[in-house]
């Protein structure tokens, strides 16, 4: 227990939380663009750059900044929360034995399960309020009308069930492994080098740190669309409106967003 509720746990989840807001901040306009490109998808404007002065010459030059609050707060609580269970499960596990590759993507895997489970209901109010006063292409996206996060909690549960705060969890869950993507090829690119020099500076450690970034992020990106779709929950998914939880309609949207890919190909 004392190493559940060690100070060096908090430390390292306060370390995380604000590292992450910190970058969320600099880069929130593109998160915005992202965002709009993964649940709008009949959007014309493709590259970033385009989505996000459309979005300014359409809603205003905050725009890209809608949502601020309620996307920093998940972060902060989310981050705070995988750090926290990662570093608590670590202490306990390891026990100052030396740490494994094996016990580091177990214990990352594990934190990610409980993260997950604990914060989907802020990602799916923040990804509402995110999107609110947004002008869409596609007809099917039902407006949303929330005064803020503690009203947006309040509609969600009254009309769409308490369940609904957990939209998207089932894509979120295998997202956990979007770190061990990343791990493994982080790993292997560090290997690689290090065969051909004897010590990796800082700037080598950033470029494989992106590279592996990339190519974790590249291969669960269907997911995160799927994971947007379902945590704004307001398209009208086919005509007969099945619930948005179920496999067979996350099935259905992987299907929807790849084939237009597939057909140009």
């Amino acid at each position: 227990m004392a190493s559940v509720l060690s100070y060096e746990s908090l430390v390292h989840a306060v370390a995380g939380a604000v590292g992450s807001m910190t970058a969320m901040t600099v880069f929130f306009p593109l998160d915005t663009a992202r965002l709009r490109l993964q649940v709008d998808e009949k959007r014309k404007s493709k590259t970033t750059h385009m989505v996000l002065l459309e979005i300014i010459k359409e809603e205003g030059l905050l725009a890209p900044y809608r949502g601020w609050f309620p996307v920093i707060s998940s972060l902060c609580c989310s981050n705070f929360v995988y750090f926290y269970t990662f570093n608590s499960l670590k202490a306990v596990w390891v026990k100052g034995q030396h740490s494994t590759t094996a016990k580091d993507l177990v214990v990352g895997f594990v934190a990610g399960v409980v993260n997950v489970l604990l914060t989907t209901p802020l990602w799916v109010v923040n990804t509402r309020l995110k999107l609110q006063g947004a002008k869409f292409r596609n007809e099917d996206i039902v407006p949303t009308n929330y005064n803020g996060i503690i009203d947006a909690f309040h509609q969600i549960i009254r009309d769409e069930g308490i369940l609904a705060l957990w939209n998207g969890t089932f894509p979120s869950l295998l997202l956990v492994f979007n770190p061990a993507i990343q791990f493994m090829f982080y790993e292997g690119l560090k290997r690689q080098l290090l065969k051909k020099r004897m010590k990796l500076s800082s700037v080598d450690v950033f470029i494989i740190g992106a590279i592996a970034k990339a190519i974790a992020t590249t291969v669960t990106y269907p997911l995160q669309t799927v994971q947007s779709i379902l945590r704004f929950g307001h398209h009208r998914l086919n005509p007969e409106n099945r619930t948005l939880g179920s496999l067979r309609n996350i099935l259905y949207l992987l299907h929807q967003r790849v084939r237009p890919h597939l057909e140009k190909h």
